[in-house]
């Protein structure tokens, strides 16, 4: 049942910050959801890993660790084990035989394209629900936000290419 919220400022930076801490609450129920549904194989940081590797394409294990805000020790056990499950590959960079990059596999992309899909259809349920002048507006503050955390758009992650 939906609660009502007093009338708040939307450009107060700390009521904004509380509705959206709230939603994130929602928002990583419903990722860890989608991702449980994937089966034991991977945990939402490893997932997280997977995502920066679909939408920025093969990376170094610095940069992967920076974009992921993680120490490279952290970056390399996480990459160790999603190469174990076959998710993610090291591959000799085209630019220097000496470099090593991290790709993912076909399974690493199958594994990102399944989850987003079934996020995405649990995300569009909510949206439905909500009313229409709640929804207004809506596409522009999210998109805001994601570009002013460095987030590349979902559309990034191909949905027609979910069971391929």
């Amino acid at each position: 049942m939906p609660r009502s919220s007093p009338a708040l400022d939307a450009t107060d930076v700390d009521a904004v910050t509380d509705a959206v801490l709230t939603a994130s609450r929602l928002l990583v129920a419903v990722s860890a959801r989608s991702i449980a549904a994937a089966g034991d194989a991977i945990t939402l940081p490893q997932f997280r890993l997977l995502v920066v590797l679909q939408t920025r394409g093969p990376l170094k294990h610095a940069d992967l660790a920076e974009y992921l805000q993680v120490t490279p020790s952290t970056a390399s056990r996480m990459v160790d084990r999603l190469v174990t499950v076959g998710m993610v590959d090291r591959q000799h960079s085209t630019v220097s035989r000496r470099e090593i990059v991290l790709a993912l596999t076909r399974e690493g992309t199958k594994v990102v394209r399944q989850v987003t899909a079934r996020r995405r259809k649990e995300i569009a349920k909510i949206v439905a629900r909500m009313p229409d002048e709640a929804r207004h507006g809506l596409v522009d503050s999210l998109t805001a936000f994601a570009e002013a955390g460095g987030e590349p758009p979902a559309s990034a992650i191909a949905p027609e290419a979910v069971w391929t």
